[in-house]
């Protein structure tokens, strides 16, 4: 048990405080509300990837169904600004595994049974689902997520390649990646009237779902209430109003009954968004000393006929290192696919993979250690904007991570070591992510009993943000954290924004503290603080974190498969606020990152559109025996830019470069480059040594 004095209960490792709810099952996730007399909807998904539904039959003797729901009979919605939640609209079909039909029954058995019998009449259409760096459709997009130019160019990048007396020119691929979040996109959908709706929902911020809810049904928002008390995992998939959500809401007002509707696991991989394959060309120019002078990267992606979602992947290259000549790019095509979304790290993770591959490749160019390189490169400013770093230490995490690893006297030629069957090799990688923040509000209130309750409309994916947001609080209020309930997950509470960009913890902390210090130094009984102005003035430019990844793996030279013996971090993110959930989180996502190396994988079928592995047996995942030895360790930052409590976000940092560093130590142990990802078996074994 950990004991915290008043005032010292940030930098605790205090365990998470609803930690015995979820163990004893007390705590409750979308679907598990008690509703009176619930009815349950199954969805019925498009076998095609591109056609036209012109009829829906189901059999009249099946039992127990209330309502079936197709464009020829559903409610009518508004347009939204996400088309992807204008469900059951119109007879158009724009990618296989869409939403075409709902079924309502009495129970989950006799609804899965009747959409699975339901008899569609359906005129297909030629489709066209391969992403390719020679598609006719290719186009340049004018920003890419969440806002960012789509193109940035600084100097002559092809003058100085063109003198350069080192250049590195590499193409790397990435596959798709889908989210996979334990507990599925799911929601409960209760109507008191015509007008009040309330939602129990699984998604990453009540407050935007509830503006996106009440926008397609062309309700008041204030009477949309979305609860999200406890959410099992999103990484992303989960960060707006899914099609879920809409389709309960439409089924309990066609039914007049609450609906639970919760999404099996295969369609998660069509229906809330994936990380999109990228095509990435990465070109350096370097003197013989290995000073960059030029950088280029270019990346191809992909999105649905229905909803342009542009991927920032070569943004992550903007802030990396110093060239006076750079120029960075994105193009984008529209197939008739699902429409990829946010996955942790959206465009940092697979930016960082060709990025620091390339690095590595023009380390070896170079004859030169990738750290020393790396050490080179170091701007002073940011590289392109030319504004200050709030706080840059990656070199001291480049340093102190490779003298914990033990990097010092690594022999930096490849293929060098091979023990028995295995091939044995390191590999490093940086890291970065921004530090940003959201505006956001929260009250606290005094009790009858000397305690105090904290609000604000967060959402807890797991992370452990209610358990920080305590911390935050007892400190604020100078309690201790036994003093302090806080409620979040509830747009009954005050608006929060949604956990997603590492910018949970930042936008609502600072809401608690202020909310918190203004009870402590005033006399009322409740006090709201309201942050927008706050973080207007404060913007986003220089604040990052950034960090440094190792690997040591083995390559057997029989099989080709590849064993990471050890995976190690080294993170500079300003104050770490809980040891123990920040721990948690940067190995969450370097454990990801090894799936992203050497695992992770959608595969599409071109002949029918589908991903062809589309659930957890055959979509693989590290496992307990791939994760061996893990750990995660951060220097002291001090950085009094960012927010009341010097905190930058961690919940993705670690996915963005653990890839990198894997691939890296696969081609120190074997000589072999892996640019098409994942490093498969199959990949490897026809290259050995």
């Amino acid at each position: 048990m950990t004991v915290t004095l008043p005032g010292h209960a940030l930098g605790t490792p205090l365990a998470r405080v609803e930690g015995p709810e979820k163990v004893t099952g007390a705590a409750r996730y979308a679907v598990e509300y008690p509703v009176e007399n619930a009815a349950h909807a199954w969805i019925v998904r498009s076998p095609v990837a591109r056609g036209r539904l012109r009829d829906v039959e189901l059999d009249p003797t099946l039992d127990g169904v209330l309502a079936v729901l197709w464009h020829g009979n559903a409610p009518e919605l508004r347009k939204p600004q996400d088309p992807e939640l204008y469900v059951l609209q119109d007879e158009r079909i724009s990618y296989r595994g869409q939403v075409i039909a709902l079924v309502v029954a009495e129970t989950l058995e006799a609804a899965r049974r009747a959409a699975q019998s339901a008899v569609l009449d359906i005129g297909e259409e030629p489709h066209d689902v391969v992403l390719r760096a020679d598609h006719p459709d290719l186009y340049t997009p004018d920003v890419v997520n969440p806002g960012f130019p789509a193109e940035t160019a600084q100097g002559d990048a092809e003058a100085a390649l063109a003198a350069a007396p080192v250049t590195v020119d590499v193409t790397y691929t990435t596959p798709a990646l889908h989210n996979n979040p334990m507990e599925p996109h799911a929601t409960i959908a209760v109507w008191d009237g015509d007008e009040d709706l309330t939602l129990y929902d699984s998604n990453q911020g009540p407050w935007p779902v509830a503006a996106d809810v009440a926008s397609t049904l062309g309700l008041d928002p204030a009477r949309v209430r979305i609860v999200a008390e406890h959410v099992g995992g999103g990484f992303g998939s989960k960060g707006s109003a899914r099609p879920n959500a809409i389709l309960a809401a439409m089924a309990a007002r066609v039914t007049g009954r609450p609906v639970k509707l919760a999404l099996p696991r295969q369609a998660l991989f069509s229906l809330v968004g994936h990380r999109t394959p990228t095509i990435q060309r990465v070109r350096l120019g370097a003197g013989p000393d290995g000073t960059l002078t030029a950088i280029t990267h270019d990346a191809i992606s992909q999105s649905s006929r229905i909803f342009e979602f542009a991927e920032q992947t070569a943004v992550v290259t903007r802030h990396m290192y110093a060239a006076a000549n750079r120029r960075t790019g994105h193009r984008l095509v529209r197939l008739d696919v699902p429409t990829p979304r946010w996955m942790r790290a959206p465009g940092e993770a697979p930016g960082m993979v060709a990025l620091e591959c390339a690095m590595d490749e023009l380390a070896a160019a170079l004859d030169l250690d990738p750290i020393e390189l790396r050490v080179r490169n170091e701007p002073g400013v940011e590289p392109e904007e030319g504004a200050p770093f709030t706080s840059r230490n990656y070199l001291r995490c480049l340093r102190e991570g490779a003298r914990r690893f033990g990097w010092d006297g690594r022999d930096h030629r490849p293929a060098r070591r091979r023990e028995g069957e295995w091939w044995r090799g390191t590999g490093v990688a940086g890291a970065t992510y921004p530090a940003m923040a959201a505006p956001c509000t929260a009250r606290a209130r005094r009790l009858p009993d000397g305690r105090v309750e904290v609000s604000v409309a967060a959402t807890d994916l797991g992370t452990g943000a209610r358990t920080v947001l305590t911390q935050i609080a007892a400190d604020a209020l100078g309690l201790p954290v036994d003093r302090v309930t806080v409620r979040i997950g509830d747009t009954a509470l005050p608006k929060a924004p949604v956990a997603g960009g590492s910018s949970g913890t930042a936008s609502w902390g600072w809401a608690v503290d202020g909310a918190c210090r203004t009870l402590r130094e005033g006399t009322a009984d409740e006090c709201v603080f309201d942050t927008a102005e706050l973080v207007e003035a404060r913007g986003n430019e220089g604040r990052h974190a950034f960090g440094a990844h190792y690997a040591a793996v083995r390559v057997s030279a029989v099989t080709g498969e590849v064993r990471v013996d050890r995976l190690f971090g080294m993170y500079a993110v300003g104050r770490v606020l809980n040891p123990r959930t920040a721990r948690s989180q940067f190995i969450g996502g370097m454990t990801m990152g090894m799936g992203m190396a050497l695992h992770e994988e959608g595969v599409l079928d071109p002949h029918t559109g589908d991903w062809v592995n589309h659930d957890l047996a055959d979509y693989h995942i590290p496992a307990h025996a791939d994760v061996r030895d893990i750990d995660a360790a951060w220097i002291d930052e001090h950085d009094d830019q960012l927010n009341p409590m010097g905190s930058k976000g961690i919940g993705e940092i670690g996915i963005v470069g653990s890839p990198a560093a894997i691939l890296n130590a696969i081609w120190h142990a074997t000589g072999i480059r892996i640019r098409d990802l994942p490093a498969r078996m199959d990949r490897i074994l026809p290259h050995l040594p």
